[in-house]
């Protein structure tokens, strides 16, 4: 397996968060990870990027734990909801940045300009540029490693009809090359359309695990989303 969660729990004041959460993803799959605010969905996606530590539980990328930082960016692209990239400064300056930080070659980065249509926009300020190319700079930062796995939280919100149409390209072409792809989502239409398996978290536990076919005929969507 290529990702391995076993009672993983992290709680918030208020008792919201996740709790005693396990699952296991097979290499090549695109899960969609579902639930309402507050369920624990991006909790969960910042637990498997090393961005928060867990109260409790396991949880391994590539047989690597996620307490070990290193394996963890060679392991794992993380792309969250708001882009958290320097805005003052240009898109090609952002990608040198990450892969320095992270002893990425720099041949990586015209690699990722060029995969990600973004050489036209190689010079210009991040806060220069729309919210789609944003997302797209994001995308294409989070698969600088070129990691088997990539995790996507909420990744066409705010988006236009076009750019959402554009992301789901390149999360399919991303999938078709035969990385693991964990995103989360409210869009029925995204879920349907990318995910080849869905993971439902209500009040921070997981509550559905299945084919998206039988979710959305399932009494678990019914009575949550209907």
């Amino acid at each position: 397996m290529q990702i391995s969660v076993d009672k993983i729990t992290k709680e918030y004041p208020g008792g919201r968060g996740l709790f005693s959460v396990s699952f296991a993803a097979e290499k090549g799959e695109c899960i969609a990870i579902v639930g309402h605010n507050g369920a624990g969905k991006s909790t969960l996606l910042k637990i498997l990027s090393g961005w928060i530590i867990p109260d409790s539980g396991r949880a391994s990328v590539g047989g690597d734990e996620i307490n070990n930082r290193q394996a963890l960016v060679r392991n794992v692209g993380f792309v969250p909801e708001t882009p958290n990239l320097f805005e003052c400064f240009s898109v090609e300056y952002n990608l040198k940045l990450f892969a320095s930080l992270f002893q990425i070659p720099l041949t990586r980065v015209p690699e990722v300009l060029n995969e990600f249509g973004l050489m036209p926009f190689r010079s210009s300020k991040i806060q220069t540029l729309s919210k789609g190319l944003k997302q797209r700079v994001s995308i294409g930062r989070s698969l600088l490693p070129n990691p088997p796995v990539i995790l996507l939280d909420e990744p066409t919100a705010g988006l236009d009809f076009e750019m959402t149409k554009e992301v789901y390209r390149q999360l399919k072409s991303i999938n078709a090359s035969g990385k693991t792809v964990l995103f989360t989502s409210h869009r029925p239409e995204e879920i349907r359309m990318l995910a080849s398996r869905i993971i439902v978290l209500h009040q921070g536990k997981a509550v559905y695990d299945g084919l998206p076919g039988q979710y959305f005929e399932s009494k678990v969507h019914q009575e949550l989303y209907i």
